[in-house]
């Protein structure tokens, strides 16, 4: 595929070296398939996650696999932890190239029958919706303040906040989950704003449809009416954005499914 003459670019061709990255709610689903691929283009990651067996067991293998990686135990809902993985980050790296927001809780929270029984939001009870509240949006919140004043003090630095389809957030039975990444958005376009005089960049990412994270029931499958996106479809467009390709780019809202799409209709190339 061309654009204007030039080809577009490989994203396997595309070398991370040197780039210090931390993931969270990368010790499963979208995270974790983030993680890898950055690994894969050779990038140094931090995979955050609530401490535990899962983020245990993907650091080992990770590092079994000879992937330059590290574990981070972060719980995004609490100011301490978030303020203990940026002390890491500075005695250990120094620097952070790319911060991905991605640590996030699913409707299944709420109401394990969401896909087949919606609740409406009269029906959430109060700790319910703080708690997907305080994780989904809050917790981008506190990350990204964590870690913003490295980033400006550097005059550098990326941040990507995954988020979800339009539909999803005004879906019925979707409180609080909707309402949670609707508060990412814009979140994350002010983020842009107050950053951009700092030489660092914001942008969104999201898979484009329902993906095979965990976070639908597996006897609740059977009603979709589509296919579960693989969490790989994350793969190309996050090694891109974390690329000196996308230098400069900010405020955008990219769809996985859509990114070769995007990458045509924006005329950037790689």
């Amino acid at each position: 595929m061309e654009i204007c003459g030039m080809e577009m670019c490989e994203m396997d061709f595309i070398d991370l070296s040197g780039k210090r990255i931390v993931v969270t709610g990368a010790s499963s689903g979208l995270g974790l398939a983030m993680a890898e691929a950055l690994l894969k283009a050779k990038a140094s990651v931090a995979i955050a996650s609530r401490p535990g067996a899962k983020l245990e067991a993907q650091f080992a293998r990770l590092a079994d696999m000879g992937y330059d990686v590290h574990k981070l135990a972060l719980d995004v809902r609490s100011e301490d932890s978030v303020d203990e993985a940026v002390a890491w980050v500075r005695k250990i790296w120094g620097k952070i190239d790319v911060l991905i927001n991605n640590a996030g809780i699913g409707m299944r929270t709420v109401n394990p029958r969401f896909m087949v029984d919606p609740q409406p939001f009269y029906e959430v009870t109060p700790s319910g919706f703080r708690n997907m509240m305080d994780t989904n949006l809050t917790g981008y919140f506190l990350v990204a303040r964590g870690f913003a004043p490295i980033m400006v003090e550097q005059r550098s630095g990326k941040i990507v906040n995954i988020s979800m389809n339009y539909e999803t957030m005004r879906r019925r039975g979707f409180v609080p989950y909707g309402p949670s990444r609707a508060g990412v958005e814009s979140l994350s376009k002010i983020m842009a704003e107050d950053l951009s005089p700092h030489g660092v960049t914001v942008n969104i990412l999201l898979p484009g449809g329902a993906t095979e994270t965990g976070m639908i029931p597996e006897e609740m499958k059977s009603q979709l009416k589509v296919p579960l996106l693989g969490p790989e479809v994350m793969a190309e467009p996050i090694v891109y954005l974390c690329s000196q390709e996308s230098d400069g780019l900010t405020g955008e809202r990219i769809v996985a499914m859509d990114f070769s799409e995007w990458l045509a209709r924006s005329g950037r190339t790689c």
